[in-house]
């Protein structure tokens, strides 16, 4: 064996190591453990491990666990970067503004072209008055010169205008076919209505595929608080107060929109009827326990939800209206601010 080893080729005491059982592939932390479970969790239940499964069954597992835990890693992902989402909502956000600054441009440059038709016709009368006197003959040469002056000046505004008018138009153009592709409700810094209709399609083919569980909970500031405030300004304060609790009760796997008029939208994937039962609930007592002031009033702040279970063989707008059902049933019911749509 020494002539194997001269070459190479022999066993030495790092090979011998090698051989004996490895356990550097044994779970070294609560997270790395975890993280096995999630991946354990996926396959167990036939779904693929793709990214965005495993972070789904990430987020969802991880409500079971200890609080240290979750401590744990909710203190590792803040330390992540940004998601595409808020990205893609800044993106949207400052090509809007960008807009409204070229808007605000043409309206002051028009402004000004305004203006100067209006010194011209001050010229024409101050013109006027001087005809009637010889002695200011002089004076009213210079106005003539003046008002030649401003003429020539407003026909390149004017033509200058044009110009922008057609590249405002060209502007608005995509502006409005981008904000007919925006996935985002400025208004709340949420997901908007389109959104949500397309993940839910996406989702009931998923369904479809995989055989697994998700739902849909709608919800909406109580109708009786909306009455008890008589206030446009207050309720909408009130809206956006249960939009931001919205956003911090949910999983990062929830998608959060904003169906349209004060109606917002959960959509809760890998998760059945019980789970959501339980989510709800979660939403009711946060939103109760988070009481509204303005000035002197005090207002306790009331949500009515509904829940539907997503299943394969209804569209998304079927599904969408069955969670709504719901939500009024919740909305005319004393004993559970909550109800589920059996259809």
């Amino acid at each position: 064996m020494a002539g194997f080893d001269q070459f190479g080729g022999g066993f030495d005491d790092d090979d011998d190591a090698a051989m004996q059982t490895d356990d550097s592939n044994e779970p070294t932390s609560d997270l790395e453990v975890y993280a096995k479970e999630v991946m354990a969790a996926l396959i167990n239940d036939n779904l693929p491990p793709t990214p965005y499964n495993y972070s789904v069954y990430f987020d969802r597992l991880l409500e079971d666990k200890s609080e240290t835990l979750r401590k744990e890693v909710n203190t590792i992902l803040e330390f992540e970067d940004s998601s595409d989402s808020e990205r893609a909502i800044e993106h949207e956000h400052n090509l809007k503004q960008g807009f409204g600054s070229i808007k605000n441009i043409l309206q002051i440059t028009a402004t000004i072209y305004k203006n100067t038709n209006l010194m011209t016709k001050i010229l024409g009368k101050r013109k006027s008055e001087l005809t009637h006197n010889l002695e200011h003959q002089s004076t009213l040469n210079i106005v003539y010169e003046l008002e030649d002056d401003i003429t020539k000046l407003g026909k390149i505004f004017k033509k200058q205008i044009d110009t922008m008018k057609v590249h405002y138009d060209e502007t608005a153009s995509v502006v409005k076919t981008v904000e007919s592709e925006t996935i985002f409700d400025n208004q709340y810094g949420i997901y908007n209505k389109r959104y949500l209709i397309t993940k839910l399609g996406q989702e009931i083919k998923q369904i479809k595929e995989f055989k697994h569980n998700s739902c849909l909970i709608m919800l909406m500031l109580s109708k009786s608080l909306q009455k008890q405030a008589d206030h446009p300004k207050i309720i909408n304060m009130m809206t956006k107060t249960i939009a931001r609790l919205l956003m911090k009760t949910s999983r990062r796997s929830d998608i959060v929109a904003h169906y349209g008029d004060g109606v917002f939208s959960m959509m809760l994937k890998h998760t059945d009827l019980e789970s959501a039962e339980k989510a709800s609930e979660r939403m009711i007592d946060m939103v109760a326990s988070s009481n509204f002031f303005l000035a002197d009033k005090e207002y306790q702040l009331k949500i009515s939800v509904g829940i539907a279970n997503i299943v394969a063989v209804n569209t998304a707008e079927e599904i969408v209206s069955c969670a709504l059902d719901a939500m009024d049933e919740a909305e005319n019911n004393d004993s559970k601010d909550y109800a589920i749509c059996n259809k």
